[in-house]
């Protein structure tokens, strides 16, 4: 039995435990989940059967997908999906769909077609589904860890004192995309979107866009102002890369701070300090702790350090009220480790572990890793060297 075929039969369960008619899903990172192809169409499972109508794409659809080949037809009009699917009477019919994404004019959409039918949602359904991982998930999300290393072995080869932040963003991106990395990646968020990901120097690590509440870099325009700028990038300044990569869907996440040439001996003191942080909190984390629980944990673990009035800082004086979240199909998922969070932790869940500290002299650091959670603990996926990463000034070589 495929992977997908028992994602469909846990929902199916939930469905018939909260008695619904079905569930008519439309966000490609669901459909994927639940058929193996991402091809644009609605995804209707009902409490024993499950069908694909794509808009297009039917021969991907075909070949891709884990479903039965006669469940897969061709689509488009909403009215006609559900007509195969529960009839044209639909009155005492309850079903489930992604609230948490779709568009006004789709629901109004839907409200028509169905009458008198109730529109619930089961988003929270399918995303506590997808916390935890099957074997298939880890791998893939290792893969993409793999990646992210890659990433990083280009900086430093190829990085040097006077290229630009957007120089130094493309030689990461080219090594992430040589390994294999899809070149997106997606969050559950309408109308959201970051660039490629952040890569932030000297003073521009302290800049905070309105478009994600963590560090986001400048940007090259206020159409998109987050990631890479064309600031020079000096010798002895600090630089913050948190770049994120997708493989087969899956993504990995990791940040680490640099320096080309050798870091100031405070800012390396600071560092070690939040890799302390970080190395304690993984090895709490275990099965059965809340998400909130997490959270507290990382701040007595911060006031044990001595940065306690640093951590989680930023440069306008508000803090972070996270440490961390989900990833797989989207770059941030549920669990998010923030204060006062009631889920439980459980074996299989993938977390970015996502810390950061800002000094008032030194500004901003950060520390990011990829964990699985298993019943005896946790391993960490992601690859890269973790402390304050030099690089040596007499790189001269330039990129293939």
């Amino acid at each position: 039995m495929t992977a997908q075929k028992l994602r469909i039969e846990a929902l199916q369960k939930r469905l018939r435990q909260r008695e619904l008619t079905g569930a008519l899903l439309h966000i490609s990172r669901d459909i994927f989940y639940y058929t193996a192809t991402s091809q644009p169409g609605w995804l209707f499972i009902s409490p024993y059967d499950a069908r694909l109508f794509v808009r297009s794409g039917l021969d991907f659809a075909l070949e891709q997908s884990t479903l039965p080949k006669d469940s897969i037809s061709q689509e488009s009009k909403i009215a006609e999906i559900v007509a195969n699917c529960v009839g044209k009477k639909t009155k005492g019919m309850v079903i489930g769909v992604e609230k948490d994404v779709m568009t006004v004019p789709q629901y109004q959409r839907l409200r028509d077609v169905l009458g008198s039918a109730k529109l619930v949602d089961v988003s929270r359904d399918i995303l506590e589904q997808r916390m935890i991982k099957d074997l298939s998930e880890i791998e893939s999300i290792k893969n993409a860890a793999r990646a992210l290393d890659k990433g990083h072995e280009a900086a430093m080869r190829f990085w040097r004192a006077g290229m630009t932040e957007l120089e130094a963003s493309a030689i990461v991106e080219d090594g992430h995309r040589r390994a294999g990395h899809e070149g997106v990646y997606f969050v559950r968020q309408p109308d959201f979107t970051m660039g490629r990901g952040p890569l932030t120097s000297g003073e521009n690590r302290q800049a905070q866009s309105g478009v994600v509440f963590t560090i986001s870099g400048r940007g090259l325009s206020a159409a998109i102002p987050a990631g890479a700028s064309r600031r020079t990038i000096q010798r002895g300044e600090l630089i913050i890369v948190d770049i994120p990569t997708c493989l087969n869907g899956y993504h990995g996440d990791q940040s680490r701070t640099y320096c080309i040439g050798w870091p100031d001996i405070k800012a390396q003191k600071l560092h070690r300090c939040l890799r302390a942080v970080s190395d304690n909190l993984i090895a709490n984390i275990s099965p059965g702790m809340s998400s909130g629980e997490v959270f507290e944990r990382a701040c007595i673990h911060a006031k044990a350090a001595g940065i306690a009035e640093t951590f989680l800082r930023f440069a306008d004086g508000r803090t972070a009220h996270f440490v961390g979240h989900g990833v797989g199909l989207d770059l941030n998922e549920p669990p998010f480790l923030s204060r006062g969070g009631e889920d439980q932790i459980r074996a299989g869940m993938v977390l970015a572990i996502e810390l950061h500290l800002c000094d008032t002299e030194i500004g901003m650091i950060k520390l990011e890793d990829m964990i699985v959670v298993e019943e005896q603990g946790c391993h960490i996926l992601t690859l890269t060297d973790r402390d304050l990463i030099s690089i040596p000034t007499g790189n001269a070589t330039t990129a293939d």
